[in-house]
């Protein structure tokens, strides 16, 4: 990590999925997949899964904003889920698979809901977008089966009939922004 470096926490339905896309986006430094928001003290996958502790499944990202803005982010967030889908992705149900930005600074914060406005206002989804803003709280990485789980398990099913499609479109849309692409 660098000392220019800044942290935003992501949660986007399953965090294989949201992970597997944001490994491969240049400037991302780092990804972790692990639980935020909720009330839970070190939660296990097991009690997440529960519904009971409020945590989100999220991917905690260090980027370097010389090389990828949170702009870019965010916009790829929105890409790669549904944020109309109010505690679920597809087959993907609870509260633990919600849509959310949070956020470590003011401006981070504000980046995030001046996107949301915009798009909200040109109507880019076919219902209102449901994601929630809020300060980073109680953040724990999950456990160490679910780091690099796409890349660990590529032809596992849900990777294949998931995860592999969001990377394909992240890919195809933002190619440039691509490790190993031409900036």
């Amino acid at each position: 990590m660098n000392s220019s470096s800044e942290v935003i926490v992501l949660g986007g339905g399953c965090f294989w999925c949201t992970e597997a896309v944001y490994v491969q986006v240049r400037g991302v430094l780092d990804v972790e997949s692990g639980y935020s928001n909720g009330q839970a003290e070190r939660p296990s996958y097991d009690a997440v899964c529960s519904g009971l502790t409020g945590c989100c499944e999220v991917v905690r990202l260090t980027y370097d904003p010389a090389q990828v803005s949170l702009r870019q982010l965010l916009e790829i967030f929105f890409l790669i889920h549904d944020p109309t889908q109010l505690n679920r992705q597809g087959h993907d149900v609870g509260t633990q698979y919600r849509s959310g930005i949070y956020f470590s600074t003011p401006a981070q914060k504000a980046v995030a809901d001046d996107l949301i406005r915009e798009m909200s206002q040109d109507k880019v989804f076919g219902a209102p977008i449901v994601t929630e803003v809020l300060a980073l709280a109680d953040y724990w990485p999950a456990e160490d089966y679910h780091q690099d789980f796409f890349a660990r398990n590529p032809t596992q099913g849900y990777c294949l009939a998931v995860a592999a499609p969001k990377v394909s479109k992240f890919r195809k849309t933002f190619a440039s922004l691509v490790k190993g692409a031409g900036a």
